[in-house]
């Protein structure tokens, strides 16, 4: 099978993720996408996080009712702070018949020569791309990418926190189920 490993802290999930990920499903080879839930990006500030379990219940909320998704806690179980390279090795000796592919945003791409041993990333996996704004791709670093116009929101997790701290409605921002999670449980506030 063809899984696509989509990493983030999703802080909380929304809208805009899902849209991605469907679209990548819809338009690539990739059968499935794994949300891979990291406890903490590296090269992110760990102080506004939502506790991890908290994180990647709010995924298994958003993604319910689709089989083609499937929320990851893997990167729990690794070492911290968690490093793609080390995520993906674990992942390829775990299920040495999956193909994996790693889906993430020009933004995050551009980065890619500050990720640990981002070589070994670029040399043993492919790459799905969804274009942002005002981050081209113009260097591949010698990666296999597939690149994707999917249609992106202007929203963020950012936006979203603090709109749940000033106790404004998430209707539409997120799935319903993961609004009246966060509402109910005063997350983010």
């Amino acid at each position: 099978m063809h899984i696509g490993l989509y990493f983030g802290s999703f802080n909380p999930i929304h809208t805009g993720h899902l849209i991605v990920a469907n679209h990548v499903i819809e338009h690539t080879e990739i059968d499935k996408i794994w949300f891979v839930v990291s406890p903490h990006n590296p090269l992110k500030d760990a102080h506004s996080l939502l506790n991890e379990y908290d994180r990647l219940h709010l995924v298994n909320l958003a993604i319910e009712n689709n089989p083609k998704f499937r929320a990851s806690n893997v990167e729990f179980h690794l070492p911290k702070p968690s490093y793609t390279i080390d995520t993906l090795t674990y992942l390829t000796e775990k299920f040495p018949l999956e193909q994996f592919t790693i889906v993430m945003g020009s933004d995050s791409f551009q980065n890619i020569q500050r990720w640990k041993n981002y070589e070994q990333l670029v040399s043993r996996y492919d790459f799905v791309i969804y274009r942002r704004p005002g981050f081209d791709i113009t260097e591949k670093h010698g990666a296999r990418l597939t690149l994707l116009q999917a249609p992106l929101l202007d929203i963020s997790s950012t936006y979203i926190r603090t709109e749940a701290k000033e106790r404004r409605s998430l209707k539409y921002l997120v799935p319903d189920a993961v609004a009246e999670y966060i509402e109910t449980n005063n997350y983010y506030r």
